[in-house]
């Protein structure tokens, strides 16, 4: 089958964010025509399902974070699904090969905006990692604290930005008179009752605490960023983040 054009236009301009050679000029260019494509698409999404429910259900999607800045690769995450009106749980586990811990995070949002996330965190996660190995904290400061603080700014600024993004779209759906936000707020309201079903005594997860001094740095990075357009180990308590 082949490709939505919007959807191959979208992933196209993520693969351009990728490239580290990409200045954070081109990467803010990437970002104006891809976001819209990418927040249109959605909308797009749901109201023919508003109208065809078969065409979108609601699922749930597992991601393993594993490796490097596991914790706040996930709060990358996070920040993308809440954007997109998903909710998330997730559990820390540990890899019996490697003895490291890692998180299972599973994702419940309707099919589309399930893709719209992994696609989103795919590129995101390589921006990001591309963009901490071209700052440096200030003198004396511990590296790691510096860059789980660049990552927490980052998250927060693709967080905002893509809920702007959303939001533009919305109205400018809207002032064609399709009735987009009344859509988009019955399908939140469905993701809710999923979740909730599938996890009623989930908990809320406790603030992180980060003491590095790379939190404005990581939130202009996550400015430039191109967004394209809520197993084995041991188990502990559900978290929602």
């Amino acid at each position: 089958m082949n490709e939505n054009p919007q959807v191959a236009k979208i992933r196209a301009l993520l693969a351009k964010a990728e490239d580290p050679a990409a200045s954070p000029e081109e990467a803010e260019a990437y970002f104006t025509k891809a976001a819209a494509l990418m927040a249109k698409y959605g909308i797009e999404q749901a109201m023919l399902a508003e109208a065809r429910p078969e065409t979108d259900k609601l699922e749930h999607r597992e991601f393993k974070i594993k490796g490097k800045y596991v914790p706040d690769r996930a709060a990358l995450l996070f920040s993308i699904g809440n954007a997109l009106g998903a909710r998330n749980v997730y559990w820390s586990r540990t890899d019996y090969e490697t003895g490291k811990r890692y998180r299972l995070v599973k994702i419940y949002a309707h099919a589309s905006t399930l893709d719209r996330i992994e696609m989103l965190f795919t590129s995101l996660q390589l921006q990001a990692l591309n963009g901490l190995g071209k700052v440096r904290p200030q003198y004396g400061e511990s590296v790691t604290a510096y860059r789980k603080s660049w990552l927490a700014g980052f998250a927060s600024s693709v967080y905002r930005r893509l809920t702007e993004a959303e939001n533009a779209a919305v109205q400018e759906a809207d002032r064609h008179g399709t009735g987009a936000e009344l859509v988009l707020v019955k399908r939140e309201a469905a993701v809710d009752r999923y979740f909730k079903a599938a996890h009623p005594k989930v908990k809320t997860a406790p603030r992180r605490r980060l003491t590095g001094t790379g939190w404005q740095d990581g939130r202009a990075a996550g400015d430039r960023a191109d967004l394209g357009g809520k197993g084995i180990g041991t188990r502990r308590k559900a978290l929602v983040a």
